[in-house]
């Protein structure tokens, strides 16, 4: 199935892997890309070397494109961005918008250019400096997240700018895949459904949470870093939740310091990360620490498999998936299901 996306990065099949913190490593990423998916490496968090490694350790097992996330506002993004060209990296997803001379350098490099966007403004802003596709997330997806659903985020944005427009949030299986390249998206990118593959590193203990999770245990807290954020509830998201000020900044602390070790960032880079997400809204302290940690609370879940101590960010699809197929099985399936959708029995039919 050809769409402006597989032109555009060619890759085999309009279906994108995002790239998520500590989940989107090399033998997940290489697995889509095998696949005929677009993988994406997630970079934040990790340090400048071992982006180096990661990205060579995925040429290693795969010679299908692939690409890298980062977020457009951290304190190394340039040195990131260098790295990637230096590699040979074909594809830049970016978490946040990234700036008009970020997307100038990417572009004189060859690099396809591709921000994440939750609004039809950021959309019509990135186009006009230069990015090459677009990601929209309506707020079925999981992370970061605003309020507005995929089914009406979507067609805004595709009647609002000339470049291709991956559709997320809501999306796992082919039949919602024929529904996104009906609203005009060029193709979907789907987060939770790839966490739950075998090719996922995530700990067994931890994707048997997801899959016994119900769409009603999927929420919305700003409870975590003051933004809107969609998890699995758990046990430490309710203790967050009902946290006073101090507790939750001695928490932040603590999370804070084992991040700081992990990353090798400086006091003063994480502060500013966080700052940049407080910029324009009442965040505390707390969550501003929080905000620039949110990563160690992920690896607690998603590396060490301390559901107790960690964060789940997950999409509102969770509740709809039972398996964990390899990556070569979920994309063949998508792309059948798709296929029935379209030419099979009870199918679509064109009546001339």
């Amino acid at each position: 199935m050809q769409t402006a996306l597989t032109r555009l990065v060619g890759v085999r099949h309009p279906i994108v892997q995002t790239g998520m913190g500590w989940v989107a490593g090399p033998r997940l990423v290489s697995a889509a890309a095998d696949a005929g998916a677009l993988g994406i490496l997630a970079s934040a968090t990790m340090t400048l070397d071992q982006l180096r490694d990661a990205v060579r350790e995925v040429r290693s097992r795969t010679r299908a494109p692939f690409g890298v996330n980062l977020r457009a506002d951290a304190a190394d993004a340039a040195d990131r961005v260098e790295i990637m060209l230096e590699e040979g990296v074909r594809v830049a997803s970016f978490a946040l918008a990234p700036s008009p001379e970020l997307i100038g350098r990417l572009k004189e490099s060859g690099v396809v250019v591709v921000p994440s966007v939750g609004a039809r403004r950021h959309a019509e802003k990135v186009a006009a400096w230069g990015a090459d596709a677009v990601i929209v997330q309506g707020g079925e997806g999981g992370g970061h997240t605003g309020e507005v659903a995929t089914t009406v985020l979507l067609p805004q944005v595709v009647d609002a700018v000339r470049i291709p427009v991956v559709a997320a949030g809501g999306f796992f299986d082919g039949r919602g895949l024929v529904a996104a390249l009906a609203y005009g998206a060029a193709g979907v990118a789907m987060g939770t459904r790839f966490l739950l593959t075998s090719d996922s590193t995530v700990p067994d203990p931890v994707k048997a949470r997801y899959l016994a999770a119900t769409v009603r245990d999927v929420t919305v807290t700003r409870a975590v870093d003051g933004l809107p954020h969609r998890m699995l509830r758990t046990d430490l998201v309710d203790a967050l939740e009902r946290s006073g000020r101090i507790r939750a900044l001695g928490q932040a602390v603590r999370r804070a310091a084992g991040f700081r070790r992990l990353s090798g960032l400086t006091w003063r880079q994480m502060v500013r990360d966080g700052l940049a997400l407080r910029h324009g809204k009442e965040l505390s302290w707390s969550q501003v620490l929080l905000a620039a940690n949110t990563p160690m609370l992920l690896r607690s879940a998603m590396v060490e498999g301390r559901t107790d101590l960690g964060v789940m960010a997950s999409g509102q699809v969770a509740g709809l998936i039972d398996d964990l197929p390899s990556c070569a099985e979920l994309v063949e399936r998508i792309m059948r299901e798709a296929g029935e959708v379209l030419t099979g029995p009870g199918g679509l039919r064109v009546v001339r």
